[in-house]
Order: C-alpha cells, then structure tokens, then sequence
C-alpha cells in the first residue's frame, strides 16, 4: 500500500520535478542520465563485466566523506568496477576529482521505478552503500527484489528529521523502506537508537562512529593555498569563515569591522556555502568599506595593493579544507542561522581553534565532542563572536592549547573507515577452495531477510 501511494505521488508530482530540472542551469546537465535514458559514465572506461559496487553520496560533502572507503575498497578489490552516483554538480567535480582513475560518475537516477529498473539493469551491481540516510524507496525496494545488498554509510538523524519521522503514518513508511536496507551503519549511539526507533532492525544496525573523523590531511603541499598565492605577507593573521549562508556573513562581517581595529593585520576570509552566491557576498562587504578579492579572479600571488579591512572571498571548490592551515582562527558556517552546520572537523584537523554558532544539528556530536574537549567554542551572536575573537588573538598560548584540544577530538575518534570496510567486505564473496567466489557473511543475512519477508 505505501509504495502505491508513494508513486502515485511521484506520479501526480513529475511535472513539477521535470520543469524545476529544466529551469536550474545546473541540474540540465545529467538530466538523461536522471531519467534513465543515458548509458555513459563519465571517468575511467572500464570492463562492463566487472562486478560494480555503486556508492550514492549526495553531493560535495558526502563524496568527501566516502572517498577514502572507495579508494580502500578500489585497492582490496581490483576486479570490481566503482560507480559514485551524486545529485548535485559539486558532487560530480569532487568524484571527478578526488576518484579520478577510480570510480565512474553517475547522475543519481530519480525514484521512478521505471527509471530505476532501467538503471539496475544497466549497472547489475552486486552492492549498494549509500550516505547519510538518503533513503530512495523505489531504489532500494527494487534492489532487494535483485538480491543486492544495501549498505547504510555514516548514518545520522539529526533531531529535525527524526522529530518529523516520528508522526505515525510517515514512521510506519519509514518502516518499510528501512526492512528493504541489508545494514545499517551509523554515526552515533543516539543514532542508532533513531534509526531503530523508526523501524531498522536491531541485528542490522552497528554504531561505527563518523568517517569524518578519518579524513586524510591533504598530502599535496604545492596545491595547498598559502598566505603568499593570495597576495598576503607572512605577518598577516587569517580570520577563515568557511561555508557561510546568508545572514552569517552580515555577522562576521560586522565582528571582523570591531576586532580589526586592535588587530590590523587581521584578513577575513570568506567561503560562502553555494560560490554562486559569491558577487552578492562581494558586493555586501565592499558596501562595508572593505578591500575585496575573489579567489577566481585575482592572480596568484599580486600583492594588495590596499590598507585597512581586507576580505578574500573563496569562490573555488576543493579548496577550503587546505586553507585552514593557514587561519590562525576558524569559524564554521550554517550555525548562526538554522542550517544545522557544516564540517566541524576540516580546521580541527589542523589543529586551529573552531568558532561555530547554536544550530548544530548536522553535526552535534563533533559539536559536543569540541566543546568538552575545550577544543571549539559556541558563540551565539555579533558580541559573543568579537569577544572570542580578541581573547585568541591577543593570547597565543590560549589559542594554541585550544587548537591542540582540537586536533586531539580528531585523532581520538579515528577508526570508523576500518569499521565500515569490516562490514562492507562482510558483503563481498570471498574466494571459495576452488577459487570460486563464496558466499560472504553477509549475503546469507540478506538471504536469510528475504526468507523471512517471505
């Protein structure tokens, strides 16, 4: 009954999710593949009779996240074929970049079963892991009708969703897609409770803590930016603001145009969410009086040629995570507005103090993990962040022992890529005496989950 009214919905809804496609510039591109009609993958050419194991990781982050397990993975299993699916074109550039060699590219098949079926038949994967609880009903139903495992990755729930699957009717369809997933990983121990809550299996769901935390450091110095391929000296200080939204800017602009007065070497820098946003974000600080340069468009290295209030605007993807090394402060957007927050994690790795504001839903056990270890703090608001500001600046011993509790939360809470691959590779064959593929661990799980379904 639930996914006769699930696509009924989706039916009734087409239209609109065709026009919305057509009209965003950025999600034209794909759009044969979304709808099932293109067989090309962009990346590396490869055998079509490999074996595939197909990753679904939403956008930018997520393929951040999961990159190291398919290279893991990739290594241990060279017979196998790699396909990384996204929805956005941030997405597709990272995996483009970051799994260059590695994996394939696919545009995320919309959830209409006849678009779906297409697909599955095209890829015949023999393993689905997914990121985040991008739970896709008609995907995953469709592959369990196939005998493909599926593989929740990193899960979380955070109290927003969780609070809205909890309304009767909605948990007990949530219910019955969560039966057609073979595993669930999770981030947390809040959750894996949730996801228990809302109707996974408990002999299903393992806690293996957040991958984040295993994010290799960058190991290309020379593509890492530095004060100097911004046109800074040495004695610059950075203030580096990643993945600010709307509405933050205004604040950490207003706490830069105060704590500079004190500290005259101090450099804001700016790395809006969505860079589209980024001629807005330059017209709203140079209608505050501030020097600007965005990152695409100003020659590595030209030095500034302006006193006073200085801003750099990071307008590039990929770049973000290296300049932290070079902030002597960082601050971590989409919590001062209701967003939920970004990565924690990418100026903790570096061992730099991290400001980030109330609204950490997204990433509240990194939050909490900061804040206990006296690694981060939360600031609230203009005055708070100003406060924060000139107590780090001006005391470099308190900012160091700060940014060393940092790094420390990182390096403690390590290991959950090795956790993941035990039981991803649990759903892999394994060579039999013969040489011939055996049946793993976990195929006779999902065998045994169809049996009962039966």
């Amino acid at each position: 009954m639930w996914y006769l009214l699930y696509n009924a919905l989706l039916i009734l809804s087409a239209p609109v999710i065709l026009v919305v496609l057509l009209a965003k510039q950025r999600c034209r591109r794909g759009l044969r593949q979304r709808l099932g009609l293109e067989r090309a993958l962009s990346g590396r050419p490869d055998r079509p009779d490999k074996p595939v194991i197909w990753i679904h990781a939403v956008s930018l982050g997520e393929v951040v996240a999961v990159a190291p397990i398919v290279k893991a993975l990739a290594r241990r299993h060279p017979g196998h074929r790699f396909v990384v699916s996204t929805v956005t074109e941030t997405g597709r550039e990272a995996v483009e970049q970051r799994l260059a060699g590695v994996a394939e590219h696919l545009y995320a098949p919309l959830d209409f079963p006849w678009v779906i079926g297409r697909v599955i038949e095209r890829l015949r994967p023999s393993l689905y892991l997914f990121v985040e609880t991008e739970l896709w009903p008609n995907l995953l139903r469709q592959l369990r009708q196939h005998g493909v495992p599926a593989i929740l990755l990193n899960g979380r729930l955070s109290s927003r969703s969780f609070a809205r699957q909890q309304i009767g009717l909605v948990r007990s369809f949530y219910g019955c897609v969560l039966s057609t997933v073979s595993m669930c990983l999770m981030q947390s121990d809040r959750d894996a409770e949730r996801i228990i809550a809302l109707g996974a299996d408990p002999a299903g769901v393992r806690r293996t803590g957040n991958i984040k935390f295993d994010q290799p450091m960058p190991a290309d110095e020379q593509r890492l930016l530095s004060k100097s391929s911004l046109g800074l000296d040495a004695d610059d200080t950075l203030f580096v603001a990643g993945s600010t939204h709307p509405g933050e800017e205004d604040v950490l602009v207003a706490a830069y145009l105060q704590v500079i007065r004190v500290q005259p070497s101090l450099v804001l820098v700016l790395a809006p969410r969505h860079i589209e946003r980024s001629a807005q974000v330059e017209a709203a600080l140079r209608s505050q009086g501030l020097a600007v340069r965005r990152r695409s468009r100003s020659a590595a290295g030209t030095p500034w040629t302006q006193a006073g209030p200085r801003a750099v605007i990071l307008d590039t993807r990929g770049e973000l995570a290296g300049l932290y090394r070079e902030a002597v402060v960082a601050f971590v957007g989409g919590t001062l507005v209701p967003v939920g927050g970004h990565n924690l994690l990418e100026p903790a790795m570096w061992g730099k103090p991290v400001l980030f504001g109330p609204y950490t839903d997204h990433c509240v056990e990194v939050a909490d993990l900061l804040l206990q270890a006296g690694g981060g703090c939360q600031i609230k608001d203009e005055a708070a962040l100003v406060a924060q500001l000139q107590r780090l600046l001006q005391d470099q011993a308190t900012c160091d022992r700060l940014g060393a509790a940092a790094r420390d939360v990182v390096r403690q809470n390590q290991g959950a890529i090795d956790r993941s691959l035990d039981v991803i590779e649990s759903f892999l064959p394994s060579p039999g005496r013969n040489g011939e593929a055996a049946p793993s661990a976990g195929a006779f799980v999902l065998a045994a989950g169809r049996r009962g379904d039966r």
